[in-house]
């Protein structure tokens, strides 16, 4: 986008923000103002609030010609700021401010209001040309987020599970007392799982991978963490057992045999909050799964984590479920770190129940199973904590 649409979009956004007039950038332009790059642009295109819209076209239109064509569900006001196209649109009855899919956005150091990515990915078909530009982008964006997620989980994570956990060799024969206690709420949905190939995705500290090991599965572990592949073959060792631990980025599986296919792909807690998209990962996890094998996922409830704070017996609905911007915090071993000179912190992006069930039904896996577990403490009582989902590749 040149220089001049930028100064148009912002200058028209301060108006319509001064006047008080709630709006969205649509279209084309507002994916520009979110980098992607658009080459064929020819309006910018903004939507207002209904009851409004006579005073935003008057404080677009003043002393101008301008063209209103109107039908049952909108009224579009046209004219030009600058020798540039704009597109004034009312949807009637409708509340701008109440739109999930309306995010704010930084624009030289402007803060601008836009049609998120997620409503684009989510209305327009597969192999649309703005879907593609939309993917490219995120790919990018997701390889800069893990180099931030990989610098923060290497830095003192073995010491993190030490202190946690104990020595590899005392978790190891804690493991080792009772393996299937470890599964939690996931091994009824994993059932015996002796001779069967489970990759673990984002394994994290390996005692989900040690306990099925112990219980006779053939378990790789992927995870981005060179200490938590440390502390995961040690416990292995300790406990008996091998597995297979590779230190890699989920999207880019190149040391993983393409040819090898695995009956169960496991997820658990505090995973997708990593990925700017969850549909290149569900294209990984039906990728590894062989005919029939199932992926298990358990993470926290996004009621939880996205919309309720909770103290003691007061609890607060103080966030916004449907937001999707990025959520800067210290990485999640921080707390068990003692004496730690620097804490990284990792950008996540916590997602909707029904973005995640979505995502993973768009790529061909069947839904088979999900649960949502309920909270354990008495003043936490009827509030979801996790969810389970089991999905099947058919």
């Amino acid at each position: 986008m040149t220089h001049r649409w930028r100064a148009v979009a912002i200058e028209s956004a301060e108006e319509l923000q001064a006047q008080g007039i709630p709006y969205c950038f649509e279209g084309a332009i507002a994916l520009s103002l979110q980098g992607i790059d658009i080459l064929d642009m020819d309006k910018i295109e903004i939507s207002v609030q209904w009851d409004l819209f006579a005073e935003a076209c008057n404080l677009f239109a003043a002393a101008q010609e301008k063209s209103v064509q109107k039908n049952e569900e909108s009224a579009t006001c046209t004219c030009s700021r600058a020798g540039i196209l704009i597109a004034l649109t009312c949807y009637y009855n409708s509340v701008i401010v109440t739109d999930p899919d309306r995010v704010d956005i930084e624009q030289d150091g402007h803060v601008v209001w836009v049609k998120s990515f997620e409503f684009f990915l989510r209305t327009r078909v597969s192999d649309d040309l703005t879907v593609q530009r939309i993917r490219d982008f995120l790919r990018h964006k997701q390889q800069t987020l893990h180099a931030l997620t990989e610098r923060a989980w290497n830095q003192s994570a073995y010491d993190a599970w030490v202190t946690r956990f104990g020595q590899p060799t005392a978790a190891a024969a804690q493991i080792a007392r009772n393996p299937r206690a470890q599964l939690t709420a996931i091994k009824r949905h994993v059932g015996a799982v002796e001779g069967k190939r489970i990759a673990n995705l984002l394994g994290s500290h390996g005692r989900k991978a040690v306990a099925l090991a112990l219980l006779g599965a053939e378990v790789t572990v992927v995870d981005t963490s060179a200490e938590n592949a440390k502390y995961a073959t040690e416990v292995a060792q300790a406990a008996g057992v091998e597995i297979e631990y590779i230190v890699s980025d989920v999207l880019s599986l190149a040391q993983v045999d393409s040819k090898r296919e695995f009956d169960i792909v496991l997820m658990e807690l505090g995973i997708l909050h990593y990925f700017i998209d969850l549909e290149p990962l569900a294209q990984v996890v039906i990728g590894l799964l062989g005919k029939g094998g199932r992926m298990i996922l358990q993470d926290f409830h996004p009621v939880s984590t996205k919309l309720i704070t909770s103290k003691g017996r007061k609890h607060k609905v103080t966030g916004n479920y449907f937001d999707a911007t990025l959520e800067t915090t210290a990485v999640a071993f921080t707390k068990f770190v003692q004496d730690a000179k620097e804490t990284h912190t990792v950008q996540l992006r916590k997602w909707t129940l029904g973005e995640i069930v979505t995502a993973i039904a768009r790529v061909g896996l069947c839904i088979r199973v999900l649960e949502e577990e309920p909270n354990h403490k008495v003043d936490d009582m009827g509030i979801p904590k996790t969810f389970t989902l089991v999905a099947e590749k058919v």
